[in-house]
């Protein structure tokens, strides 16, 4: 766990903190020429694979009864969606990362919804969690589309949504012990990861061209 919060946050460094000074001082400016979109892709992936690896902590915990494991994997959760939200503050200020994790907030309820709805055997609940979870992937997509004209909004839209499906799917695998199935929606999982952090870092460098190399 604490290998995993050092990736994390080293991460989220690697991409933030030369960001953050050029918008102090001209040579931290020149400093941030320094960060190449390779690095920005590694620092997204990190960051994005650290969610799914927390939420599906979160529903194994759950589902395996294990309360206190359950909590200290969604205090993680929340700390990881802290993160992501920071590394786009160098670019587009801090309102704008409060934003983003107060939608990132709203997709792992909506995440968390739906898996107490499905290990209550709730339709109504599941059916309740995943309309939120669909509404969640509209806002997020048009907030970071509105910001970036690199992101098309519909793209956007489409990679998120096929990410809530993941989780569904994980969730439900969970439930009837498939964890064949739930291991081959991992690697998926996993894999989506890579294309939406990139997706996003190269969105990024794109409209902030100064700030790579």
């Amino acid at each position: 766990m604490k290998r995993q919060i050092a990736v994390l946050l080293s991460a989220t460094l690697a991409l933030a903190l030369p960001g953050l000074a050029s918008a102090h001082t001209a040579s931290a400016t020149r400093a941030a020429t320094s960060v190449t979109i390779a690095d920005a892709k590694a620092a997204q992936r990190d960051l994005w694979i650290g969610h799914v690896f927390w939420v599906r902590n979160v529903v194994d915990a759950r589902f395996e009864g294990n309360t206190s494991e359950a909590k200290v994997a969604e205090q993680q959760v929340v700390a990881n969606a802290k993160a992501i939200a920071a590394s786009i503050e160098p670019f587009y200020g801090k309102a704008a990362s409060e934003k983003l994790f107060t939608l990132l907030a709203g997709h792992w309820g909506a995440i968390s919804d739906y898996l107490d709805a499905t290990r209550a055997n709730s339709k109504s609940g599941q059916d309740v969690a995943f309309k939120q979870l669909v509404t969640n992937a509209d806002e997020i997509a048009a907030f970071l589309g509105g910001a970036n004209p690199n992101l098309p909004v519909d793209v956007l839209k489409g990679l998120l949504m096929a990410h809530g499906s993941h989780h569904v799917q994980q969730i439900g695998e969970f439930k009837a012990k498939q964890y064949d199935a739930e291991a081959k929606t991992w690697a998926a999982m996993t894999q989506h990861m890579y294309v939406i952090a990139d997706a996003l870092a190269e969105g990024i460098a794109k409209q902030f061209p100064d700030k790579f190399r």
